[in-house]
C-alpha cells in the first residue's frame, strides 16, 4: 500500500516534528515519580497531571528545537539514515519550527505557574533550567549534544530532575529513595540517545558533532549502552534488597529478554537500518520497564 505524502505545514507535519514516539521519555519519569509519591503517602492528582503536561510540552519544544538547529548546523542532510526530520524534508520551515518551539515552551510555562504556586520557587528553577537546556541541547554557542554532553543532559533532566521534581511537587521534599529511583529511568532514556549516536557516528563527524560515540568510538558507546541497561535492573533490585522498595518492584525483570536482545544487536551490528530498529525498541524498553516499575512500586 502506498503511504500518502505529508503536506508541508500540515497537522501531520507538526505531528511528525513533535516526535510522539519520544514522549515516553517525558511520561515515564512522571509516572514513576507519582507512584513513589503514592507509596510514601503523598500522591496529589493535580500536581501530578501538571507535571505530566509540563514535561510533555518541554519534550515537544526540545524536539522542535533539535529539528531546526540540527538542520541549520548541517547535521540533518539527505545522507541521514534516521527518521524523517521536518526541516530537512521541507515539511516545516525554520521560522515555523521556532514558533512551535516557543509555543510549546510557553504551554509548559503555564503548567509551571500552577506548580510554582503549589510547590514554591524550586519549580521556577527546574522549569527555567529545563527549557534553557532543551534549547541548548542543539542550539546556542555551546550546544550540549555537539560537545559530548548530550548523555549527561538526558540523564540529568529525564532522570533526576523529572522523577525527583515529580516527587517534590507532591511531597514537598525529595527523599533519598527518589534519587535512586531516578537512575533506571534516566539510564534507559540515555540508552536511546546512545543508539542514535552509534548509528550517526560517521555523519556526525562530518558536521562537527562530537558525541561520545565520535570522541571515543563506537566500542566505548556500546559499553556505555550495556552499563546503562544493566543499571536499570540492578538499581531496583538493590532498593528491594535494602527494603526501600517493595519486592514487586522486581517486576522490571520481566523485560530482561527484551533488554538482552537489544544489547546483543547493538553490540554486533553497525547497519543503520538495524540500529533504527534498535532505537525504536530501546524506546519501547523504556516504556515497558517504566510501566512495570510504576506498577511494582504501587503494589
Amino acid at each position: 500500500m502506498s503511504v500518502p505524502a505529508i503536506a508541508p505545514g500540515s497537522a501531520r507535519a507538526w505531528l511528525l516534528a513533535s516526535r510522539p514516539a519520544t514522549l515516553s521519555a517525558a511520561v515515564v519519569p512522571v509516572a514513576v515519580g507519582s507512584a513513589l509519591a503514592d507509596a510514601l503517602g503523598g500522591f496529589a492528582l493535580w500536581p501530578a497531571l501538571a507535571a505530566l503536561l509540563g514535561a510533555m510540552w518541554i519534550q515537544i519544544g526540545t524536539n522542535f528545537a533539535n529539528d531546526v538547529y540540527d538542520f541549520k548546523k548541517g547535521a540533518d542532510t539527505g545522507d541521514r539514515v534516521g527518521p524523517t526530520r521536518a526541516a530537512q524534508a521541507g515539511l516545516l520551515t525554520p521560522p515555523q519550527l521556532f514558533l512551535g518551539m516557543f509555543l510549546a515552551f510557553g504551554f509548559s510555562a503555564l503548567c509551571g505557574m500552577y506548580l510554582l504556586i503549589h510547590a514554591g520557587w524550586p519549580i521556577a528553577v527546574i522549569g527555567v533550567a529545563s527549557v534553557l537546556s532543551g534549547i541548548a541541547y542543539t542550539g546556542g554557542p555551546y550546544p550540549l549534544g555537539y560537545n559530548g554532553l548530550g548523555d549527561v543532559f538526558v540523564m540529568v533532566f529525564f532522570g533526576f530532575v523529572a522523577v525527583c521534581g515529580t516527587v517534590f511537587v507532591q511531597l514537598g521534599h525529595v527523599p533519598t529513595v527518589a534519587i535512586w529511583v531516578s537512575v533506571p529511568v534516566g539510564a534507559l532514556a540515555t540508552a536511546i540517545l546512545v543508539v542514535n549516536n552509534i548509528r550517526d557516528a560517521e555523519t556526525d563527524v562530518l558536521c562537527g558533532k562530537r558525541t561520545l560515540a565520535v570522541r571515543f568510538g563506537r566500542s566505548a558507546a556500546r559499553l556505555e549502552y550495556i552499563l546503562l541497561i544493566v543499571s536499570a535492573f540492578v538499581i531496583p533490585t538493590a532498593l528491594v534488597l535494602r527494603e526501600q522498595l517493595p519486592a514487586t518492584a522486581l517486576l522490571t525483570w520481566l523485560c530482561v529478554p527484551l533488554a538482552v536482545a537489544l544489547v546483543k544487536t547493538v553490540c554486533t551490528s553497525s547497519d543503520s537500518s538495524v540500529l533504527n530498529g534498535c532505537l525504536k525498541r530501546s524506546a519501547a524498553l523504556l516504556l515497558v520497564h517504566g510501566t512495570l516499575f510504576t506498577i511494582g512500586i504501587l503494589l
